[in-house]
């Protein structure tokens, strides 16, 4: 079989068997899509059951000398996977990867925005326009929920509970999640379903999607990327900021306030409590402030 064959069941194992999205699936492949790339610019006629060691290395050195450290960490972890899976479905006896290193990256520390920045970038929001109330209500479910931009605009009214005061999420891999859903963010939910969204004509299959562009359709990534964008450089704000800043200035916030890892991590639906752990070293002051007023040696 050729590359791409072998890449298909690779995909489709991914899918099926680990049950990753098809961004993460799309991700994945391109690292190996990499690989493929190099063996055919240099003429090497290796398979995905011969390739060497020392053949996958030499493709690790030359993409460092146009990537960072951590783009090759992630490219190293891509082809690890797919080698681990030629092993687990026994087209190889081991795995060419298993003596390369993985560059150390140190722990990228997220970016976060203030309460006082959030508040400044909900209240730009046009309200005039029907899309405002639309944009409002999203940006306060994002914020108050720590949603992934994924799991936002996939966010359906039936996963909606607002006498329990609770929303479904349904995150990476299917895996779902309950996340408390506050009073305010249900208001503004309220306001955008009865005065908004009600008058839409709602196209066939997303009757039961929360947040819908105009043409009656899920919104795309894109366009929530967009959405934030424009609302920063509204306010002249000086940070570059994607959906995913909210997601990480939620768990900050909560953990500055004195929520537990633990409960974190639930709400944010991590698998491991190691990347939720990320969060702890992201204001240095605030943990300074917490030893000076709690410490007995003070």
């Amino acid at each position: 079989m050729s590359w791409q064959s072998y890449v298909k069941e690779y995909q489709n194992y991914l899918r099926l068997e680990r049950g990753l999205s098809e961004n993460t699936i799309t991700n994945y492949s391109f690292d190996i899509e990499k690989l493929i790339t190099f063996l055919e610019n240099n003429a090497i006629a290796e398979t995905p059951l011969n390739i060497t060691e020392e053949t996958i290395q030499q493709f690790i050195y030359t993409i460092a000398t146009n990537v960072n450290a951590r783009s090759q960490a992630r490219v190293i972890s891509g082809l690890k996977s797919f080698f681990s899976f030629l092993v687990f479905e026994d087209y190889r006896k081991e795995t060419p990867m298993e003596l390369i290193e993985v560059p150390k990256t140190g722990r990228k520390l997220p970016d976060t925005l203030s309460t006082q920045e959030i508040d400044a970038i909900i209240t730009a929001i046009d309200l005039s326009k029907n899309e405002g109330e639309r944009n409002r209500a999203m940006l306060e479910t994002l914020y108050s929920c720590g949603l992934r931009v994924s799991e936002l605009i996939s966010l359906k009214i039936s996963d909606i509970f607002f006498e329990e005061g609770f929303i479904k999420v349904t995150g990476k891999g299917n895996k779902q999640r309950f996340v408390p859903l506050s009073k305010l963010t249900q208001k503004y939910i309220t306001i955008y379903k009865n005065e908004v969204r009600n008058h839409l004509v709602i196209q066939k299959g997303y009757e039961d999607t929360l947040f819908l562009n105009r043409r009656g359709k899920q919104l795309t990534r894109a366009m929530v990327f967009t959405i934030i964008k424009n609302l920063a450089k509204k306010i002249n704000l000086q940070k570059t900021i994607s959906p995913h800043t909210f997601r990480h200035s939620f768990a900050t916030h909560l953990l500055e306030n004195g929520a537990d890892l633990r409960s974190i991590q639930l709400m944010l639906g991590h698998e491991s409590i190691t990347t939720t752990e990320v969060y702890m070293h992201l204001d240095r002051k605030f943990l300074a402030d917490v030893l000076e007023a709690y410490h007995p040696r003070k």
